[in-house]
């Protein structure tokens, strides 16, 4: 029994030993195996947070894209409402929503069309003021970009439509009102009365048109102090 005892004895304690070398010699490893598993849970936490930031960016682009179409085709519908082609709004609508700098072939790709449309459509644009052009170094290619200034621009626009549209019409009106000019008379006689009150009438259209000439000229002046002074104006009656 002693003898029993004894190799118990021994047994636990070489199984002690083995226990404790076991633990000395792979205490490492373990260490080792927990610093991996660690390194790998905060790699994959970041990776984690990245594509969460991905995604959200991905979404940021989606959102300001449509956003931007929307905003195109909005403007398009305003200015044929205006008599402005819609192919010269939307290419104005996307140089001013991008806000820098792009080339025809950018301005066919945004909106799908060809490149005579976009040259024309661009052309115009430079006539009216409100897109210029911008040079590049190293790059052959001509960019474009809208004005930013959002009351300068509707000067700019106010004065395109005030050379097409009320000039024309003030020079036509004049130049009917002088058809009808009476000699002068000691006596009116029926037609002449009838001149007469047509050319009232035309005298009080004529000045109608003088006046809003007048105020469209105060509006596009350089400083633009008339279009900002009558817009805060009406705001504040309202």
């Amino acid at each position: 029994m002693a003898w029993k005892e004894s190799r118990v004895g021994d047994h636990r304690d070489g199984g002690g030993f083995g226990r404790e070398k076991a633990s000395r010699c792979s205490s490492p490893w373990l260490r080792l195996l927990g610093r991996w598993k660690g390194g790998w849970f905060f790699f994959c936490r970041k990776v984690g947070r990245t594509m969460t930031s991905e995604g959200r960016h991905v979404e940021a682009d989606e959102a300001l894209q449509e956003a931007r179409e929307r905003f195109i085709a909005l403007w398009g519908q305003m200015g044929s409402s205006w008599g402005i082609p819609r192919t010269m709004a939307q290419v104005h609508a996307l140089l001013y929503a991008v806000g820098e700098p792009l080339n025809t072939d950018e301005v066919m790709e945004h909106l799908g069309i060809s490149r005579g449309s976009a040259s024309t459509t661009l052309r115009q644009l430079l006539d009216w003021g409100v897109v210029w052009r911008v040079h590049r170094r190293g790059d052959r290619k001509e960019y474009f970009q809208a004005e930013q200034d959002v009351w300068k621009m509707f000067r700019l626009i106010i004065a395109e439509r005030k050379k097409k549209e009320i000039d024309p019409l003030l020079e036509a009106l004049e130049a009917c009102r002088g058809l009808t000019d009476l000699p002068p008379q000691r006596r009116i006689d029926s037609g002449a009365a009838a001149k007469q009150g047509h050319n009232e009438r035309l005298d009080r259209l004529i000045e109608f048109v003088r006046i809003v000439d007048s105020i469209s000229q105060r509006f596009i002046s350089p400083s633009g102090k008339g279009l900002v002074l009558a817009a805060k104006l009406l705001y504040r009656a309202s």
